[in-house]
């Protein structure tokens, strides 16, 4: 049951030769998600052996052209290789527009659907979901509407141990209203707690995107205790003015937001062009919270699997 999240992309407003814009793969339970689509995303795919068929969803948080310049050369390619099943883009409602004046002038010939779901930055709500996760917003504080996403996996179904189906001799539907919740009363009416029965087989992991953002304490209270969090980290904590100025962090900021919120490991990206030595922002962001790594080009950050012995 694999969790993991792909870099493609982790420079700012312009991309520099070693550094691609903003672009993640999420890869949950062998289902990929993309988030954001900065420019030379699907080539970092091809180079990561990622199948851009697998791509079902595309969460986009902004309409800042290095998050979205690479989305119109993915769905031509799409085309080109004779996708036929839908792709569905989540966005901020303008997004809408955008993809139609490209569909009407490139995408006359598209042999698969386009769905958009007009997505509402300002709250924090679950916007897809499916039998193994769901997908919620971030409202971030940026220049303009923008959000993040965070995705989650579902509490996994009760397993009950193997000694209390052979010590309580359980029928099939005993087994049932168990596994529901339910409590088991016993011939002389005694009670044996759920708890007792029962155990989850892992506990669900979580992964936080949170793109483009001044310092917010909504994106603390919304990602408590989450397992992996990217913040944006566009400057060093001396450039705090300028960060404030543009609707961006510093890497103290976002160090701090990871420590409010008791994450257990974070990602700094979204660097900007002006720093070649991104050494300097790790121990920056280190200095306040050490569980902090690089979003590197192609590198993948797996959540492990926490299971449970019965």
């Amino acid at each position: 049951m694999k969790f993991s999240v792909t870099i493609l992309g982790s420079s700012s407003a312009s991309p520099t030769t070693s550094r691609f814009q903003t672009a993640h793969v999420v890869n949950i339970h062998e289902r990929f998600f993309l988030i954001d689509c900065g420019e030379g995303a699907q080539m970092q795919m091809m180079r990561n052996d990622i199948n851009f068929a697998r791509i079902n969803h595309i969460f986009i948080t902004h309409l800042h052209g290095d998050h979205i310049f690479g989305l119109y050369g993915l769905l031509s390619t799409l085309n080109l290789d004779n996708r036929r099943h839908e792709l569905h883009i989540y966005g901020f409602n303008m997004l809408k527009y955008i993809l139609n004046d490209f569909l009407k002038y490139f995408g006359n010939e598209f042999k698969y659907e386009i769905i958009f779901h007009a997505v509402n930055v300002r709250y924090h709500k679950i916007i897809y979901e499916d039998k193994d996760i769901t997908v919620e917003t971030i409202p971030l504080k940026h220049r303009v509407p923008c959000c993040g996403y965070l995705f989650r996996e579902k509490i996994p179904e009760l397993n009950i141990r193997k000694k209390m189906i052979e010590r309580y001799n359980l029928t099939l539907a005993e087994i049932v209203k168990i596994k529901d919740g339910y409590d088991l009363m016993t011939e002389d009416g005694s009670i044996i707690t759920n708890e007792e029965l029962t155990y989850r087989p892992y506990t669900p992991r979580s992964y936080a995107f949170c793109s483009d953002t001044e310092y917010s304490k909504k994106v603390i209270n919304i990602t408590k205790d989450v397992d992996l969090l990217y913040h944006e980290t566009t400057f060093a904590q001396n450039l705090l003015k300028m960060a404030k100025q543009t609707g961006h962090s510093t890497t103290v900021q976002a160090a701090e937001v990871a420590k409010e919120a008791n994450v257990k490991k974070l990602i700094i990206g979204h660097f900007s062009s002006r720093y070649n030595d991104l050494d300097m922002l790790l121990h920056e962001a280190r200095s306040v919270f050490p569980e902090t790594y690089l979003a590197k080009e192609n590198e993948v950050f797996e959540i492990e699997l926490e299971r449970f012995k019965e």
